[in-house]
């Protein structure tokens, strides 16, 4: 027995067939695609038997499109690659704009592809748009005479449908069959061929024509121009116009720009409404848009999965490096306290720096300058005498500036190599309580492994942004520096949940990504340093007994 499009069935459905096929003496076969859409009910079964057993068959080649750079863009849409986007736009694939100027170019692209032969598909991302986009298409069609308005009939959708129009049966209906003896099923189009009095359709389809009774007609059909990314996956045709909106999800987004042999274009709403809190950074474009759209996996994960993601989150250096953070920020307070204290402002600066929401960013600039090899303690003395303070609305907000200034230069122009944690997180040093010495401890131990086991998995994995840090240098100094850049690289990609194969990805977005996207690149343009003369002719150990802590950077 075979299942097609198997990533929609829930995993109950999957239960039961599997039972029953096994009860007697089948084979239950899956087909789909695991990171297409998912099933509406509780699911995951799919996804699961597909990526974590050895024995799945799968297609490598992409067969489909009419276009080789589209063949290889469909797999990094699957992938969630936000780099991919910059393909799409090259090759005038992406438009965007408000809500109700995507809808209409949609549209009109969709009924010019029509008008010149082409099947096209018209992708909505909600019902209500799917209706809007359907009535407007049965209008249009009476309008050119395609269709008689003279006698209608009222569907599922509460439009109106006539002689002509195209429409959609949206359930399974075994006693309805056309002329080759194929039944009604859900998803199939029709066209109406004639109304009768009493409700009921005659329509033809691919294989002949058959009769849909009033009662299905009212409960269980609507007019098949416009359909969602649900209805869409499992067509093809030779071109597909999907409208995108901010909430969708990267596997709608994947399906609904895959239908197409020729061609798939995507119009992007990038309308502040239709916004999300974390996609709103008040100049959306459809570029950010798309970036968070791809971003958001929508498909439910099974328990076994969702076990695994939570221990691998739990263990991420993001959330690591974000404990190690708050820790530090705990055990060096006093520290920073006496500080402010004594470095030459008066008491009542000092007491507004300590009550300033901007103290805290103050703290992590210190601890930056430190791993810097800036002494705190000299430093900051001198950028509070540098200029005065009288007229600042902010002083803790200054002076967070002027010291983040000054380890900027510092970095750029380095004495010695600063002291990072997987090149990225500046070491808390100082005095500070027992307990809080062994959690941070503790937390850079966990960052340091965690980096060099993905360096690990990428190498076992072959990842494809190691294929930009070039080939291990064979000389056991060159190795090593390798390593401890595709570690500062790797921790990198983790901390900021990067997919793409560029090792960096996109721009960062905030400066506390742009301070760690500087030390990435840094680590990167020291590879060019290297020498290329001998390389590892085998994958060989990974770390070797000499190579350098992680707890510096280049």
């Amino acid at each position: 027995m075979s299942v097609d499009e198997a990533s929609l069935a829930g995993t109950h459905t999957l239960h039961r067939l599997a039972t029953a096929t096994a009860e007697a003496g089948a084979k239950l076969l899956l087909v789909g695609a695991p990171a297409q859409l998912a099933a509406v009910d509780a699911g995951g079964a799919f996804r699961l038997l597909a990526t974590d057993r050895d024995d799945v068959a799968e297609l490598t080649d992409v067969r489909r499109f009419h276009h080789d750079w589209e063949k290889a863009a469909s797999l990094q849409l699957r992938g969630g690659n936000p780099a991919v986007l910059d393909t799409y736009a090259r090759n005038g694939r992406l438009h965007n704009g408000d809500t109700d100027a995507m809808l209409d170019a949609a549209y009109t692209a969709w009924q010019a592809d029509l008008a010149a032969g082409t099947t096209s598909l018209l992708i909505a991302p909600t019902r209500e748009h799917v209706t809007a986009l359907n009535q407007r298409a049965h209008t249009d069609r009476v309008d050119d005479g395609d269709v008689d308005p003279s006698t209608v009939v009222r569907l599922h959708d509460r439009t109106l449908a006539g002689v002509g129009d195209v429409i959609l049966t949206r359930r399974n209906h075994r006693r309805l069959a056309d002329g080759s003896g194929r039944w009604v099923c859900n998803g199939d189009r029709w066209t109406v061929s004639s109304i009768h009095a009493d409700g009921t359709l005659t329509v033809r389809g691919n294989g002949g024509t058959v009769q849909l009774p009033a009662e299905y007609v009212a409960d269980h059909v609507e007019l098949g121009y416009a359909v969602t990314a649900h209805r869409a996956q499992g067509a093809t045709v030779d071109t597909a116009h999907a409208i995108v909106t901010p909430t969708m999800t990267r596997e709608t987004l994947y399906v609904a720009m895959t239908r197409g042999r020729g061609a798939n274009t995507a119009y992007t709403a990038t309308d502040d409404s239709d916004l999300e809190p974390h996609q709103d950074d008040g100049d959306a474009t459809g570029r950010t848009v798309l970036a968070g759209v791809l971003a958001r996996v929508g498909a439910e994960p099974s328990g076994h999965e969702t076990l695994r993601d939570e221990q691998d989150r739990w263990g991420s250096i993001a959330q690591l490096a974000a404990e190690y953070e708050t820790i530090a920020a705990a055990a060096q307070h006093d520290r920073w306290t006496q500080l402010v204290r004594t470095c030459g402002l008066t008491d009542g600066q000092a007491d507004q720096v300590l009550a300033s929401d901007a103290f805290g960013a103050l703290s992590a600039a210190l601890r930056t300058a430190q791993a810097h090899h800036l002494l705190p303690e000299k430093l900051l003395p001198r950028l509070v005498d540098d200029r005065a303070l009288e007229d600042a609305d902010d002083i803790a907000a200054v002076l967070h500036h002027r010291v983040a200034t000054v380890s900027t230069r510092a970095a750029n122009t380095p004495q010695r190599p600063p002291e990072l944690i997987a090149g990225l997180i500046p070491n808390a040093t100082g005095p500070m309580t027992p307990d809080m010495r062994t959690a941070l401890d503790e937390r850079q131990q966990l960052i340091e492994r965690r980096a060099r086991d993905l360096v690990e998995t990428a190498m076992d994995q072959h990842e494809p942004w190691l294929r930009h840090l070039g080939s291990r240098p064979f000389a056991p100094r060159g190795r090593d520096r390798w390593v401890h850049t595709a570690t500062t690289i790797a921790a990198y990609r983790d901390r900021y949940n990067i997919a793409s194969t560029d090792p960096l990805g996109a721009p960062p977005t905030t400066d506390a990504q742009r301070t760690d996207a500087a030390y990435a690149d840094t680590a990167l343009n020291h590879l060019r340093l290297l020498p290329r003369v001998e390389h590892a002719t085998s994958k060989g150990p990974l770390l070797g007994g000499d190579a350098p802590g992680l707890g510096r950077a280049f």
